[in-house]
């Protein structure tokens, strides 16, 4: 009987075997009826981190449209790491010479 060399559980035959039987078994999950159903669903943080987008975005045409009518300013929208939703424009004036 041949001893396998050190750090090698199973004969090149056996490990090839085991392979080719992963790979038949993957391709017949996929082929199954509703496997692309199950695999393009997004995932929980996917849909958490769109709805907070939607949210944010609905927050900045709120705070937007508040502002277009309560100042006689122009204001952007921007996204921030202070959190400021809009963000006011302040026009550059030529200097008089």
């Amino acid at each position: 009987m041949a001893t396998n060399p050190p750090g090698q559980a199973f004969p090149n035959k056996t490990r090839v075997a085991i392979l080719a039987e992963l790979e038949k078994e993957r391709r017949r999950l996929l082929s199954a009826p509703g496997a692309s159903i199950s695999l393009s669903r997004p995932s929980l943080k996917e849909f958490r981190d769109n709805a907070e987008q939607q949210h944010i975005a609905a927050q900045q045409k709120a705070a937007l449209q508040h502002a277009h009518t309560h100042s006689s300013g122009f204001f952007i929208t921007q996204d921030s790491s202070f959190g400021n939703l809009i963000l006011p424009v302040i026009p550059r004036l030529e200097p008089e010479s």
